[in-house]
């Protein structure tokens, strides 16, 4: 299981934001075991420093009947109850407000961690102060839970650094929250490390992420690559699944392909063995082979996983181009991370 510290510098680099020694020493000083309390963390100081610097007014979308027309006629409805014979119309339209949607986004967040039953209860009472300071959430009806049009009605907005990585965190809380009816109102929260879907993302995007902000000899992106192929029926070649590597790193001798992959373990039984796992493998060969790099540029290819059951650090060619297969220990300090990383790409 990734430890919390390490956990935190993932959500960092994946969601574009450097880390707060703050956070580190808060989470490590509690000695968290379970991640919603290293969220917590992040959620008190990120809120505090948003109140201290105050938000400004955002655009908030509004539906009304209106006698002048304003932003988009919602024609189907309003055709059906008869308002445009009557000069009226059902329009759909931003309007700047100085109530922020994050703003209550975050207090239903707070309140939600706040009943977390295994949170120590002093972290509760400060989660629970700072939703007091945050906009008063309806009671009647109810504020509904957040939905995934939430985060992408909020996401619209494009919010500033700060407050697009605490949308994230919210996500994830929301994300992993369980309901416990019989609880008395106490809620429960997944251990989101466990979700292999949701763990290799971060793992992709923090890798991503590393490397853009800490190297400056490649350009760093996620790469399409076209298929070297040819079809009977030109319109056929569309068939063909997309090949997108997880991160490309690019420079005028070398380029790299690096593919993650965050599995229990780089290797797999098989006949008494243990062997590579051959679709890894397989899919990063079809990358190489269906590249074609710059002249005077070395092409090769990294499979990279998180280290669990042992360690594997293995090179091969294949055709023609450098493979490496290496695992990275994930449970050592954060600067021995950062080193064995940038040690990959030396």
């Amino acid at each position: 299981m990734i430890p919390l510290p390490t956990l935190y510098y993932f959500l960092c680099y994946a969601w574009n934001r450097l880390p707060e020694p703050a956070v580190l020493q808060a989470t490590e000083a509690a000695a968290f075991q379970r991640p919603w309390g290293l969220l917590a963390q992040v959620l008190l100081h990120g809120t505090r420093r948003l109140l201290k610097q105050g938000l400004p007014p955002t655009f908030e979308t509004h539906h009304a009947e209106l006698t002048s027309l304003r932003g988009r006629i919602e024609l189907a409805p309003s055709l059906g109850r008869g308002l445009l014979a009557r000069g009226r119309a059902l329009c759909t339209f931003d309007e700047l407000e100085a109530s922020s949607p994050l703003l209550r986004l975050l207090a239903q967040t707070l309140a939600q961690l706040a009943t977390a039953s295994d949170l120590p209860p002093a972290l509760r009472r400060e989660l629970s102060h700072l939703r007091r300071r945050l906009p008063a959430l309806p009671t009647t009806p109810p504020e509904p839970a957040p939905t995934a049009a939430t985060f992408r009605e909020l996401r619209r907005q494009r919010p500033d650094g700060q407050q697009a990585f605490l949308l994230h965190v919210c996500e994830l809380v929301w994300l992993t929250a369980l309901p416990q009816p019989s609880a008395g109102g106490r809620s429960r929260f997944a251990d989101f490390r466990r979700d292999e879907a949701l763990m290799a993302r971060v793992f992709e995007q923090f890798t991503r992420n590393f490397f853009r902000r800490e190297q400056r000899r490649y350009r760093v992106f996620a790469e399409t690559i076209a298929w070297q192929a040819e079809a009977a029926q030109p319109d056929d070649l569309a068939l063909l699944p997309t090949m997108l590597t997880d991160t490309t790193l690019d420079a005028p001798d070398r380029k790299i392909i690096l593919d993650t992959k965050y599995y229990a373990a780089a290797l797999r039984p098989r006949y008494d063995r243990q062997r590579l796992i051959a679709p890894h493998l397989y899919q990063l060969y079809a990358y190489l082979q269906n590249q074609q790099p710059a002249p005077g540029q070395t092409l090769e290819g990294i499979l990279l996983y998180p280290a669990a059951a042992q360690a594997v650090d293995v090179r091969y060619t294949l055709g023609g181009h450098p493979v490496r297969v290496v695992t990275l220990n994930l449970h050592q300090p954060w600067p021995g991370i950062a080193a064995d990383l940038l040690r990959l790409v030396e």
